[in-house]
């Protein structure tokens, strides 16, 4: 089964950058036209050179009239063969790299629709492979198909029908030779589709490997790790080696065995003509022996090229076949036709909520809560008991297998998923800041806001005294990921930016984890400000900062095990109370 599916994978990216590639027809079009007065004019140089040839042999006296008119032509051919390379190649280059700005840009558009299931099974590793470096190795075979393929299709037809018309004998001798040429091609293609297609895997793999450490470098070197990762990038370093140089062998067999069928060909034709020339029975002249020879050089040499070419496609198809595995992935279920909800009061119903993100591994089993507008509400529970799970379906960023989550009483999955979350504002333990300006970074959900505004959310947030000590204060330049920041500053930046926001539901996920204790009692206090008439859920292994939650929600095991208040919890001495305990106990 699987070697029938890696069989048609050719096939099946192959038709699949011929669809493609119609919204390009136009300019197809006009390079083969470009290629095939090239290769008119490329073909008829060496008849030009004959003539010249005979004007020049076998005669009493040099014919210098002949000689030159046929230079001035050869001379005229070249140029207008150049000038229709080169603009077949500028077509070309338009159409390759055209419709590989296309590709990336549906991958990138792609990545926006795909559902948070593939991406967390995904390595973004891989995926950033397969969006550059596949990319790139399919423009270079599609450019290389383009160039040397067509014009070496119509050199090999042209070079045929002209040598048939002047001496089919010696053309007879090409032909007989041309099936082995066809052989070698045939042999080459066929291995090296898999070699290139299991680099271009091995490639990825590695790139995922390289930016999992890179992205990881503190926890390699805090937990002495160097030893390993370097262990494992030797092991997948080696495997893309091993690969390479298998697809490189296969590959690189082009020009050898082309050129062997080449010599077979030229020495025949060389042959057979001297053999024609000697003959007092033939008309056969050294001109027309040496347009011969020129021919059977052009006629073989495609055969190289296009076997050279063969192999690059055979690269760039298993490239293309993994862009468009990523093209074809099963995308978030559209929303076209939510409701568009307007400002939430804030109330929130699950109902018989049961999800798991592995079928064999239940998680969230039926789930019951009701809140009412303005309420905060705590989840606290052990480490995977589901807590995150929570929120991510009260965002949609999974759908519930079972039940129903509403808010103001409409089942969330009848929204608009941007509708939806445009009414929550989320802190989380893991910040994400992009590469720019501070105020860049603040404003992000609310791009129109006033410096007045801005300012006034960072100092909720207590940001603003060190946003102030940075070189150019809001306008400074933040690195990818928040550059030389702490962990702690860049939590406070993504604080203000919700504070700005002020939506009427907010989403607290170990929003002060990486802030200091002091700093900690002044975020609880703006955040007890913010929360203020707004529905809240508050995740938090620190049971220290719920405690004035209206109700706190205690997982097990993806359960609600018990709920209330902090004081009713305590006094009913179960699971809630071992947890608080476990923090304070001295």
């Amino acid at each position: 089964m699987s070697k029938q599916k890696k069989a048609s994978a050719p096939k099946g990216a192959l038709k699949k950058v011929f669809l493609r590639l119609g919204r390009y027809r136009t300019a197809m079009l006009f390079s083969l036209l470009l290629a095939a007065v090239s290769v008119f004019l490329s073909l008829y140089i060496p008849l030009l050179t004959g003539e010249a040839i005979d004007c020049m042999v076998g005669r009493d006296r040099v014919d210098w009239n002949g000689v030159i008119g046929a230079s001035i032509r050869i001379g005229i051919a070249a140029l207008a063969s150049a000038l229709c390379q080169w603009l077949m190649n500028v077509v070309n280059n338009r159409i390759t790299y055209g419709m590989v700005k296309r590709l990336r840009q549906e991958a990138f558009e792609k990545l926006q629709r795909l559902p948070l299931s593939y991406l967390d099974s995904h390595p973004t590793g891989e995926t950033v492979s397969r969006m550059i470096s596949d990319a790139d190795q399919f423009t270079d075979g599609l450019l290389m198909g383009f160039s040397q393929f067509f014009t070496g299709v119509l050199t090999i037809l042209g070079t045929l029908l002209i040598m048939l018309s002047i001496r089919w004998q010696i053309a007879l001798v090409v032909l007989l030779v041309t099936p082995l040429s066809l052989f070698v091609a045939a042999f080459i293609a066929k291995h090296t589709h898999s070699t290139f297609r299991l680099q271009s895997e091995t490639r990825a793999e590695e790139t995922a490997l390289i930016d999992e450490y890179i992205g990881n470098s503190k926890l390699v070197a805090a937990f002495s790790h160097e030893d390993e990762a370097k262990e494992r990038f030797n092991e997948v370093n080696d495997r893309l080696g091993k690969c390479a140089l298998r697809a490189t062998f296969f590959s690189s067999l082009t020009n050898p065995c082309t050129r062997f069928v080449n010599n077979l060909v030229y020495a025949g034709v060389a042959l057979t003509g001297a053999l024609m020339c000697l003959s007092p029975d033939t008309r056969f002249t050294v001109g027309m022996l040496s347009v011969f020879l020129n021919y059977a050089n052009q006629y073989t040499k495609p055969f190289n090229e296009i076997s050279g070419v063969l192999a690059e496609l055979q690269n760039a198809l298993a490239c293309a076949a993994r862009l468009f595995e990523l093209l074809e992935e099963r995308e978030l279920e559209p929303d076209t036709d939510g409701i568009a909800l307007g400002i939430a009061e804030g109330s929130v119903d699950l109902c018989g909520v049961e999800f798991s993100y592995s079928p064999d591994r239940e998680l969230i089993k039926d789930l019951n809560l009701s809140v009412r507008p303005g309420q905060r509400i705590a989840i606290v529970g052990p480490t995977g008991c589901g807590k995150t799970t929570v929120i991510n379906l009260l965002m949609r960023f999974y759908d519930v297998k079972k039940g129903s989550i509403c808010i103001d009483g409409t089942d969330i999955r009848k929204l608009t998923r941007k509708a939806l979350r445009k009414n929550w504002g989320m802190v989380l333990q893991d910040t994400w800041l992009r590469a720019a300006t501070v105020r860049e970074n603040i404003c992000m959900g609310k791009t129109d806001a006033t410096d007045e505004e801005m300012i006034a959310a960072a100092k909720a947030a207590h940001a603003h005294s060190f946003i102030k000590r940075l070189p150019k204060g809001y306008d400074t330049v933040l690195g990818e990921g928040g550059g030389s920041l702490s962990e702690g500053q860049k939590q406070l930046l993504c604080i203000a930016r919700v504070m700005l926001c002020l939506p009427p539901m907010l989403i607290l996920d170990e929003a002060t984890s990486s802030i200091d204790t002091r700093m900690e009692m002044k975020i609880q206090n703006a955040f007890a400000r913010m929360m203020k008439g707004r529905t809240s859920f508050i995740v938090a292994h620190r049971l220290s900062t719920i405690e004035a939650a209206d109700l706190i929600l205690v997982m097990q095991d993806g359960r609600v095990v018990e709920q209330g208040d902090h004081a009713s919890l305590l006094q009913k001495k179960g699971f809630y109370y071992r947890l608080y305990h476990s923090q304070f106990s001295k």
